[in-house]
C-alpha cells in the first residue's frame, strides 16, 4: 500500500477542506490522518500531536478511585480547588522549583489550556492600555487560537536568532512601546525543545520589572530537558524558571506529559503571591472585583468551568505528595521520551533530513518530547503531504511563530520504541524514491 498515491492522499485532503497542509491545525491533521488510516487499513506512525504516550501512574490512578468511593462526585469542588491538591502544590513547587507560593496562589484548572486561556484574559484586562500580549516563539499554535476567540492582540518574534543576550535588544524592542501587557513562552519549548539559559531568564525577569509585564511561563512538560537530574526534590539542580528574577509571573504546571494524566484535564496554575494579592482598578468596571486572584478564580474560572474535576484533583494531590517525599520520582517515569527522540533523530538525519532547531544556543539540544525536521527543497506543506503518503504524520512549523517554515515538529509520544525498524523503513522508503 505504502507510498499512497498524490491523488489518493488529495482527495481525503478535499474531503477535509484542506488545500495547504502547511496551514492544518493539528486536529485537522490528525482527523485527515484518521481518515486516511481507517480507508487504506495502514496504521500511521504519528507524530503530529502530544498527547502522552506512557502509562499514568497508579499512585494517581488509586488516589482518583479512593475519591470517588468516597463519594466526591456527588459533590462541587470548590472553584479555587481541594486543600490537599493546594498544598501539596505549594510545596512541589518549593522542592522542584525552589521557589515559595503560597497554596492560596495555586489554583487548579481544566488542563493548561484552561489556565492559559484564563491568564490570557486576566493579563489583558489589567490596564487599557497595554492591550497586546507578546509570545516568545516558536510556541503552542493553539494560544494562538485562544487569543482570536478572545478577539485580544498579541506580536510574536521567532527566537532563533536572539539567544543570549540578543534576547534582551529585541524584547525591549516591543516591551518599550508600552502595549505590551503579558510575555509568553515554553521552557522546555513546544514545538523545538530549546530550553532557555538562566541568563535569558533573567533577561525576561528584569524586562518584566521594568515595563511592569506579566511573564505566563508554560511548564508543560516540567523537569523534562533530561541533560540533567532535575528530580530529587528539595535539591540542586531545579526546573530553570523566570520567577528566580521577577514576582510578575504565572506558572502553568500540566499534569500531562510530566505526570502522563492528559485524560483528565488537570493542570495547577501557580501565580506570585505579589500578582495574586494586587489590585488593578481596571477590573472592577469589567469584573466588579480589583483583586487579581479573586478575579481570576470566582469570576473567570467559575464562569469558564466552575472548578476542576473533583477525584482528578486528589489524583494530582498525591502524586505531588509522592513526589514531594521522594516516594515518586515521575521523571524516571518519562525518560524514555528523551530515548525516543535519540534513535527517532538519527533514523530521520541517517535518510537526509535536517534538525532545524538544533542548539540550545552553544549545547545540543536535549533528547525530549518533541524535536524538528526538514528535507531539502521542501516547504513544510510539501513535506507533510509527502510523509502522509508514507504513513507517518507531523505538523508543520508554519502554525507555531516559527520563521523557518520549511521545517516540521515531531512528536515522540505515540512511537513507541518497538516501531523504530517500522519507522526507519518508511524512512528509508521516503528516501530511496528520491535518490533512485
Amino acid at each position: 500500500m505504502l507510498p499512497f498515491s498524490k491523488e489518493y492522499v488529495n482527495r481525503f485532503m478535499q474531503d477535509f477542506g484542506i488545500k495547504d497542509l502547511g496551514k492544518a491545525t493539528i486536529r485537522e491533521i490528525v482527523g485527515l490522518v484518521n481518515q486516511i488510516s481507517k480507508d487504506s487499513n495502514v496504521p500511521f506512525l504519528r507524530m503530529e500531536m502530544g498527547v502522552p504516550g506512557l502509562k499514568p501512574s497508579e499512585i494517581g490512578i488509586n488516589a482518583e478511585i479512593d475519591a470517588l468511593k468516597r463519594g466526591v462526585a456527588s459533590s462541587y469542588p470548590m472553584v479555587d480547588g481541594v486543600a490537599e491538591l493546594k498544598e501539596e502544590a505549594s510545596k512541589f513547587i518549593k522542592n522542584f522549583i525552589n521557589i515559595e507560593v503560597s497554596p492560596k496562589s495555586c489554583v487548579p484548572t481544566v488542563g493548561s489550556m484552561q489556565g492559559g486561556y484564563a491568564s490570557f484574559l486576566m493579563c489583558g484586562s489589567i490596564d487599557p492600555k497595554k492591550d497586546t500580549a507578546l509570545f516568545i516563539d516558536p510556541g503552542f499554535p493553539v494560544q494562538k487560537q485562544q487569543f482570536r476567540v478572545l478577539n485580544m492582540k498579541y506580536e510574536s518574534f521567532d527566537v532563533y536568532n536572539f539567544r543570549g543576550e540578543k534576547l534582551r535588544e529585541k524584547l525591549e524592542s516591543y516591551l518599550q512601546k508600552g502595549n505590551i501587557n503579558s510575555i509568553i513562552y515554553s521552557n522546555p519549548n513546544n514545538p523545538t525543545w530549546i530550553c532557555f539559559t538562566e541568563e535569558e531568564l533573567q533577561i525576561i525577569g528584569e524586562l518584566a520589572n521594568k515595563y511592569n509585564v506579566i511573564v505566563i511561563e508554560d511548564l508543560a512538560y516540567f523537569a523534562m530537558d533530561f541533560r540533567q537530574n532535575l528530580s530529587t526534590p528539595g535539591q540542586a539542580p531545579f526546573q530553570p524558571t523566570v520567577a528566580r528574577y521577577t514576582d510578575n509571573y504565572i506558572l502553568l504546571i500540566s499534569s500531562s506529559k510530566a505526570f502522563s494524566y492528559a485524560g483528565q484535564r488537570l493542570a495547577v496554575v501557580a501565580i506570585s503571591d505579589k500578582i495574586y494579592n494586587k489590585k488593578y482598578p481596571a477590573l472592577l468596571d469589567r469584573f466588579g472585583t480589583e483583586g487579581f486572584g479573586y478575579t481570576f478564580v470566582l469570576r473567570i474560572i467559575y464562569s469558564l468551568s466552575s472548578g476542576v474535576s473533583h477525584s482528578a484533583q486528589y489524583a494530582l494531590a498525591a502524586m505531588f505528595k509522592a513526589a514531594n517525599e521522594g516516594k515518586f520520582n515521575f521523571i524516571d517515569s518519562v525518560k524514555e521520551y528523551g530515548e525516543r527522540a535519540k534513535q527517532m533523530k538519527k533514523i530521520f538525519t541517517d535518510a537526509g533530513f535536517n534538525i532545524v532547531y538544533d542548539k540550545d544556543i552553544d549545547k545540543d539540544l536535549a533528547d525530549g518530547f518533541y524535536f524538528t525536521i526538514s528535507y531539502p527543497n521542501m516547504n513544510g506543506g510539501e513535506l507533510i503531504a509527502e510523509l502522509i503518503r508514507y504513513g507517518i504524520s507531523a505538523i508543520s512549523l508554519d502554525n507555531t511563530g516559527s520563521e523557518k517554515t520549511e521545517g516540521l515538529r515531531a512528536c515522540v509520544s505515540q512511537i513507541g520504541l518497538d516501531q523504530m525498524e517500522e519507522l526507519k523503513r518508511r524512512v528509508q522508503m521516503f528516501k530511496n524514491d528520491r535518490t533512485n
